[in-house]
């Protein structure tokens, strides 16, 4: 396809599979965003969920939480059911295959690989950077990465 922007996948319109509101990542700038990719088959990416539930329990709303499902064959009704079960509320999307293109461009495939829970900050200023490691972090470990910036 044609060349890619970097960071294009900030400004890419998603849609609350909760709400049905439509949003962008970039919507949220000025707070530190956590991205997380996953799928609802992949149990660490729950796990990796949990933890960011506890992180919301302390920090409150001064971290945004977004998980994007990049399984192409999972839907909103499937996530929707996951994020009742696990009583997750933060803002969940299914990735538009643009997006899911656009991150695998920019982060290599890695990024859409669920069972390594990845997750990207974007901090205040709109920079960003994958997290490194694999699977999933504890809350003290999320809490280091937020405060080490991008």
């Amino acid at each position: 396809g044609g060349q890619v922007l970097k960071g294009e996948w900030l400004n890419l319109e998603l849609s609350d599979v909760r709400t049905g509101e439509k949003f962008k990542i970039s919507d949220f700038a000025g707070k530190p965003i956590l991205l997380g990719t996953f799928a609802v088959w992949c149990p660490t990416c729950t796990k990796q969920q949990r933890r960011i539930k506890e992180l919301h329990e302390e920090v409150g709303d001064s971290v945004i939480s977004i998980s994007l499902d990049t399984d192409p064959n999972e839907d909103a009704g499937i996530v929707l059911e996951h994020i009742e079960e696990n009583g997750f509320d933060w803002r969940y999307a299914i990735s538009p295959e643009a997006m899911t293109l656009t991150l695998v461009d920019e982060f290599t495939s890695s990024i859409v690989s669920a069972p390594s829970a990845p997750m990207i900050l974007v901090c205040e200023d709109g920079s960003y950077r994958k997290l490194g490691g694999f699977g999933v972090r504890s809350v003290d470990k999320l809490k280091d990465e937020i405060a080490a910036g991008c």
